[in-house]
């Protein structure tokens, strides 16, 4: 992969699986280490629920968050052992979290910690007042809010500006399906109810804005070595003011993913590469700009092809 800028995207919610890094922990001693360390710093058995499940804990939010950001920043260690590092980065809602560990802005350590508190944030708002999110299939951005205008049972945002074809909508459960049945019938391909704890990206997730702020400000974020292109604002972030408070628009905002991606593209990113499980933000990008190189890599043989 020669040429033009490269960019590190990382994933969020969704990707984990069950013996998630398995590979990377037996193979290579730095990830080894580093998943160890990064366990440790969680406070709970963290390469058990990655490693062995039950799935049904794997998916828990607050043990989600933080093995996804294991998982990606064990990738990203064997990356960087190879040489091959990234002029920008971003990630998908969780995913910002890593890719501000990989700009340097954040210590691993703090990262994780931090994930998985918002996790358990996130799980408890959707307790308190529970949620439903849906994947909206063949609707353009436009057509769908003028769906959501008219859903009266209830709260429902768009949530992810994914990819063309692509929205995710949030709110309370009525809401969701009222307006994923409403969207059927404006002309949309399908509504795929996704399996999550609430309403993520949408005002449910307020009442615990700001006591997810309280546990930011403890943290010590500094500035970013390469620019972050933050899921609020589709912009590149630098200073350590901007990310944070891009982090804190960020529990109750949409992530404007489509839209950080062409702007990286326009800025000369010819090369994405996905650190972490699966290749969900690989898959979208062919729907955004098929004229851009875009890996996945999160397994032991994925390296190869991307060094």
């Amino acid at each position: 992969m020669s040429g033009g800028k490269r960019a590190f995207l990382f994933p969020g919610q969704g990707s984990q699986y069950m013996g998630m890094a398995a590979d990377l922990y037996q193979a290579s001693p730095a990830a080894r280490a580093l998943l160890e360390k990064l366990q440790d710093a969680t406070g709970f058995d963290l390469l058990r629920v990655m490693l062995e499940g039950p799935e049904e804990e794997l998916r828990q939010t607050q043990n989600a968050q933080p093995a996804l950001m294991a998982h990606s920043l064990a990738a990203l260690e064997l990356l960087r052992e190879a040489g091959v590092e990234a002029d920008t980065v971003a990630g998908h809602s969780l995913g910002e979290y890593t890719a501000l560990v990989a700009a340097g802005a954040l210590a691993p350590e703090d990262g994780i910690r931090l994930v998985r508190r918002r996790g358990e944030l996130m799980a408890r708002a959707g307790d308190d007042q529970p949620g439903a999110m849906a994947a909206v299939i063949g609707m353009e951005a436009d057509a769908l809010q003028a769906v959501l205008d008219g859903i009266s049972s209830g709260i429902v945002v768009i949530a992810n500006y994914n990819c063309p074809g692509q929205l995710v909508i949030s709110g309370t459960p009525e809401a969701v399906a009222e307006a994923s049945a409403a969207a059927k019938r404006a002309g949309a391909h399908g509504a795929v109810p996704l399996k999550v704890s609430g309403a993520f990206h949408s005002p449910l997730m307020a009442p615990v804005a700001e006591e997810f702020a309280a546990s930011l400000e403890q943290v010590g974020l500094g500035n970013a070595q390469v620019p972050v292109y933050c899921n609020v604002d589709a912009l590149p972030h630098r200073t350590a003011a901007e990310l944070r408070d891009c982090l804190r628009r960020q529990l109750t905002g949409a992530v404007l993913w489509e839209a950080s991606i062409r702007r990286m593209i326009a800025a000369g990113v010819t090369k994405f590469v996905e650190v972490g499980p699966k290749d969900v933000l690989t898959r979208m990008m062919p729907r955004i700009d098929g004229s851009v190189c875009a890996r996945a890599v999160g397994a032991w043989q994925d390296f190869e092809a991307v060094v």
